[in-house]
C-alpha cells in the first residue's frame, strides 16, 4: 500500500483528485492538508509515500513546504502551472499535472509512483536506520532553480558562512542550514565529517593519500579534494579499517 496525502489549498480540488484516485488500489489517501504547514505536520505525522502538491497556496507556497522538511517523499505536483512554466523551475519531479486533471495523464503519473516506489523498497532494508543515507532524497531550493536530489548523487556538503553548498552533478546550489545540523542528520555510513567545513560521501571516494602531520587527502570522483585533519583521520581510519 501507498501512503499518499493531498495538499491543495482548494477543497474541490482535492475531492475530485481523491475521487479519481480511488480506482488505484495501491494507492491509500491517509490524509489531506489545505495549506504548507498543515502539510508539514501531517507529513510528519503519516511519513506518506507520496504527495499530490499544489505549487501556488496562500502563504508557503508548495517549493517552501518542500525546502522545510528533512527527508522528502516521492511527489506529484498538481498545479494550474503549464508545462513551460513548470520547466522554468528546473524540477525534476516524478511527475506534474496540469489542472484540470485529465485521467490518462493521471494514470501515467500513478504508475510511475507506484513502479518508483516499490523499487526503493526494494532497496532499503526494512529497518533502515533513521538517519538520513544514500537512500533517502531531499529537496534544494537556490534562487529560480530547485531540485530533488538523491544524496546517493551528493558528493559533498561545503559550508560557506550561513550556508551549505551542496556538490552533486555540474551544480553547486548553496541552501541556508548549518553544517552541524546536517551532521547530526545524515548517516555515519554514507556520509563524514572530514573536517570542520566538509562533509563527504564515503561512496564517492576515488583516492586516499597520506598528507602532512597524520592527516589525509582525500580525492573525490567529482574532482574535489578534501583534507582530514589527524584527529578526523585516525576515526577514519577506525570506521574505515584503514
Amino acid at each position: 500500500m501507498i501512503k499518499t496525502i493531498l495538499v491543495d489549498d482548494e477543497r474541490l480540488a482535492r475531492e475530485e483528485l481523491k475521487k479519481m484516485l480511488a480506482d488505484y488500489k495501491q494507492i491509500k489517501v491517509v490524509d489531506e492538508a489545505a495549506n504548507a504547514d498543515e502539510a508539514l505536520e501531517k507529513i510528519d505525522q503519516h511519513k506518506p509515500d507520496l504527495v499530490f502538491l499544489d505549487i501556488q497556496m496562500p502563504g508557503k507556497t508548495g517549493l517552501d513546504m518542500l525546502e522545510d522538511l528533512i527527508d522528502v517523499p516521492q511527489v506529484i505536483f498538481a498545479t494550474a502551472y503549464d508545462e513551460y512554466a513548470l520547466k522554468a523551475f528546473e524540477v525534476n519531479a516524478l511527475d506534474y499535472l496540469v489542472k484540470p486533471i485529465e485521467p490518462e495523464r493521471l494514470k501515467s503519473a500513478v504508475d510511475k509512483a507506484i513502479d518508483n516506489i516499490y523499487l526503493k523498497r526494494n532497496q532499503v532494508p526494512a529497518a533502515a536506520d533513521a538517519r538520513l543515507g544514500v537512500q533517502h532524497q531531499v529537496f534544494v531550493k537556490d534562487g529560480e532553480n530547485c531540485w530533488f536530489v538523491k544524496l546517493a548523487d551528493v558528493r559533498m556538503f561545503e559550508s560557506v558562512g550561513n550556508y551549505v553548498r551542496i556538490h552533486f552533478g555540474e551544480n553547486r546550489p548553496l541552501i541556508h542550514k548549518s553544517l552541524n545540523g546536517l551532521s547530526d542528520r545524515l548517516n555515519e555510513d554514507d556520509f563524514f565529517r572530514a573536517n570542520r567545513q566538509q562533509i563527504i560521501n564515503i561512496h564517492w571516494i576515488e583516492e586516499i593519500q597520506q598528507w602532512f602531520s597524520g592527516g589525509l587527502l582525500v580525492t573525490l570522483r567529482g574532482g574535489e579534494k578534501v583534507e582530514l585533519s589527524r584527529r578526523q583521520a585516525a576515526k577514519f581510519r577506525d570506521l574505515k579499517s584503514l
